[in-house]
């Protein structure tokens, strides 16, 4: 975003008979359970009466920390409030939501990070080495991990033959990641 804080939204639309009785909760828990399988444990998100921490192996380093998850109408928010992977003074900013809402078409499930302010951009006008390096390690995975997360959810609920069709969009003005 202009403040380079970033956002982004990856959403998918099941067939009611696929998706119903998926809630925004379950699919904060899959995608947990995503996250330690997918990184082979490296990354391992931790529920404590605290909140949220995606730690790092077996240490107490968390990678990024977030408060109680809170449910806000269809959404489960996460807010962050620090780790190694934010900028310092701006733990309190952004946050991870996971929802599930019914529409027209189907079931849409939606991933969507915003107000975060990474780390490795270091400020609100990180210069261009900065930039590419946060573009080609972490939104670069962040973007892999979140697509694949739908992808096999997708798979684990229509079948393991079901198409599936990946699309590019924009949704917000800013600079593509």
């Amino acid at each position: 975003m202009e403040d380079s804080s970033v956002f982004s939204i990856q959403w998918t639309t099941f067939p009611h008979s696929v998706a119903a009785g998926l809630t925004s909760r379950d699919l904060l828990h899959r995608y947990l359970s995503y996250i330690r399988h997918a990184t082979l444990s490296i990354i391992r998100p931790i529920i404590s009466e605290n909140g949220v921490e995606f730690r790092l192996l077996a240490t107490r380093w968390s990678l990024i920390s977030f408060l109680k998850p809170l449910k806000e109408g269809d959404a489960v928010l996460l807010r962050i409030c620090g780790g190694l992977l934010v900028q310092k003074h701006q733990c309190d900013r952004g946050e991870l939501s996971f929802s599930v809402k019914a529409v027209p078409a189907g079931i849409t499930t939606t991933l969507q990070l915003s107000d975060y302010c990474p780390l490795i951009l270091g400020s609100s006008s990180p210069n261009k080495i900065r930039y590419w390096l946060y573009r080609l390690t972490q939104a670069a995975i962040h973007r892999l991990v979140t697509i694949r997360f739908l992808v096999l959810l997708y798979r684990d609920l229509a079948g393991p033959s079901a198409c599936i069709k990946v699309v590019a969009g924009q949704v917000r003005e800013g600079h593509p990641l």
